[in-house]
């Protein structure tokens, strides 16, 4: 009789243990992933907005949150701190971390071109090409940032030197038009539906497209890879289970994207992203949407240029080697069923 009470309770705490341990690995994999996204309204970052409209995540079994933050270099900061696991911005700030000894790993690139477009005022009709930005003030998303470095690069492929230009923190959306408004800046670059706003309105027209990979080699010699979900190296290689599930469900979006219209796109989207112009969000969701990739994989020749316009104007990447095969992986993506 004692040897059965005994065995009783070896089951039953062998049970309890099980249990435990379930509920324990159940509570890992429901850990909340917090993304930051450098303006999710900016239809460069679409994809991060789209996936959790979509469900993509909980069909993951995962539980992201986004976070909004206007400018990317303000978004890298966020996640060298600690405060967030991953950030849906431009690749080239894996290729500038690493020049300061962090390793940051773009492991879905969104996007081969960058999305943006180098808007003029209507006040400044001699501003005809960047070889008329000298003297100028250009709106750009911050100091740093990935359109910092691409206004200076625009500006040097046009025969200007620095100093010939100044670069103003402006942010984006309201900020940025308020800035052109009050003629804090004749030129500056930005994304939709900023640029449709001020076009509709007639205070800024198109000087420089980067919204399609032909346009963009055309203004910056090579495809650009932008928008892309990057993570700390050391936290996908201790967490390879949940980069496999954030690859999943970005690469199901980019599908998604790449088989449905711009019209059915917006309709997943919040109503405010379309700031009252829902035909205007549409008309300018399909003249773009050809910048994403259809797979979330790195475009092969992208990582050179990024690195040759970083490494002419940023500070801390000119002069340093870089490894461009551990600002990227393919790994999950390719994993993709």
């Amino acid at each position: 009789m004692r040897s059965s009470r005994s065995l009783f309770h070896t089951v039953a705490f062998s049970t309890l243990l099980a249990a435990a341990s379930l509920a324990t690995s159940a509570a890992h994999a429901a850990d909340k992933i917090t993304i930051m996204v450098g303006g999710y309204e900016k239809q460069i970052y679409l994809p991060a907005k789209l996936a959790e409209s979509l469900g993509y995540f909980k069909d993951e079994g995962l539980d992201v949150e986004l976070l909004n933050e206007a400018a990317g270099v303000d978004a890298e900061n966020q996640l060298l701190a600690g405060a967030v696991q991953g950030v849906v911005g431009f690749y080239d700030h894996c290729v500038d971390l690493q020049a300061k000894g962090k390793f940051v790993e773009s492991i879905v690139q969104f996007s081969q071109a960058p999305g943006e477009v180098e808007m003029v005022s209507s006040k400044h009709p001699d501003i005809k090409s960047p070889a008329d930005f000298k003297g100028k003030s250009l709106g750009v998303t911050g100091l740093g940032s990935s359109t910092n470095f691409l206004t200076l690069f625009m500006a040097s492929k046009a025969g200007l030197k620095p100093g010939d230009v100044v670069t103003v923190p402006v942010g984006a959306g309201g900020t940025f038009i308020a800035a052109m408004q009050q003629d804090q800046i004749q030129a500056g670059m930005t994304t939709e539906p900023t640029i449709s706003r001020m076009i509709k309105t007639g205070e800024a027209s198109v000087l420089v497209d980067m919204r399609t990979v032909e346009s963009t080699r055309k203004a910056l010699g090579g495809t650009y890879p932008a928008a892309s979900l990057y993570m700390e190296a050391s936290w996908v290689d201790a967490h390879k289970e949940e980069a496999q599930k954030l690859a999943n469900a970005f690469v199901k979006t980019l599908r998604y994207i790449n088989t449905h219209s711009a019209a059915e796109i917006a309709d997943k989207m919040p109503k405010d992203f379309y700031v009252g112009d829902k035909d205007g969000y549409i008309k300018a969701l399909d003249d773009g949407k050809g910048m994403f990739t259809s797979d979330g994989v790195m475009p092969e020749d992208g990582p050179k240029t990024v690195l040759a316009v970083l490494s002419e104007f940023s500070k801390n990447v000119k002069g340093k080697q870089i490894d461009l095969s551990k600002t990227y992986t393919t790994e999950f993506v390719k994993n993709v069923k």
